[in-house]
């Protein structure tokens, strides 16, 4: 489960799963994306059912071939569920039926753009979303990913992990992405620098000593070109994976395995990676991380 890249089933030439998994031993995708598919009502992509799409149908392939799932709810576009939904208890309500159709082991919810994560009083709906969750289905991990910049959680970023550990919310794991923030040139020394940060934010938070934080801690990445055209190439993604893998981190994926192949030009786009790679050659080193 730590290791699960992002699959997304509605976009991006996507792969066969069971080809993928074959290839590289990855068991755990992360599937994108669950939204609002009107008011507080969970949709894939904000248009498909839970059951009977192409996301579900994806889900049934990756379990057919001994692997599981976990659903992230949000990202960074699209009409979300934290904004839709009125209360918390709403909210949690709208992920318990995403819980329910897929007997789900875990969820992550991306907390991205100014309509969730910089919004304080929808960062604190889905904190209390997910301590309902929490309550409710003993067992299930939840995950929180949000975006950070090359030296830490931003104001944004600490306050939703004060606020987690004000409100008890009882988050598994926070997961940052180190990428799309102007890292330059070393985006292993930037991710490490990040993560660090976060290790020390949640120290600061919750008291916890440095095995503790480092256990509640992810890192999930960009393959090949990022948005901003910064670098990970094959050798960095295996240098940050040692630095966590040593560090016993809870959570290791990147967005996704769609890009994990290689095209040239340098172009971000959706099937490839924008550089010269082999062809699932970050899945396969993401699945050395377990």
């Amino acid at each position: 489960m730590a290791a699960a890249p992002y699959l997304y089933p509605g976009w991006g030439d996507p792969p066969a799963p069971a080809t993928v998994m074959a290839a590289t031993g990855i068991r755990w995708f992360t599937i994108a994306f669950v939204l609002s598919g009107g008011g507080c009502t969970p949709a894939w992509d904000g248009t498909g059912p839970l059951t009977g799409g192409a996301h579900a149908a994806t889900i049934s392939a990756i379990r057919a071939a001994g692997g599981d799932v976990i659903p992230s709810i949000g990202g960074w576009s699209g009409n979300k569920l934290g904004p839709n939904c009125s209360s918390a208890s709403a909210l949690a309500g709208a992920y318990q039926q995403v819980i329910n159709a897929f007997g789900l082991k875990a969820i992550d919810v991306d907390i991205e753009n100014s309509d969730e994560f910089e919004n304080e009083a929808v960062q604190d709906r889905i904190l209390g979303a997910l301590k309902i969750v929490k309550q409710n289905n003993p067992g299930i991990r939840t995950i929180v990913t949000f975006g950070t910049t090359t030296t830490g959680p931003s104001y944004y970023g600490t306050r939703l992990i004060n606020q987690a550990a004000a409100l008890g919310a009882n988050i598994d794991t926070f997961t940052i992405m180190p990428f799309d923030f102007g890292g330059g040139a070393n985006m292993y020394q930037n991710t490490v620098n990040a993560s660090e940060a976060l290790k020390n934010t949640l120290k600061n938070a919750f008291g916890w000593s440095d095995a503790t934080a480092y256990g509640h801690m992810g890192i999930s990445g960009m393959n090949g070109l990022s948005d901003q055209q910064e670098l990970t190439t094959p050798a960095t993604w295996t240098q940050i994976r040692d630095w966590a893998k040593a560090r016993g981190l809870g959570r290791f994926t990147f967005w996704s395995v769609n890009r994990d192949r290689p095209c040239a030009g340098g172009g971000v786009v959706s099937n490839c990676s924008g550089i010269a790679q082999n062809t699932w050659e970050f899945t396969l080193i993401t699945a050395q991380f377990g």
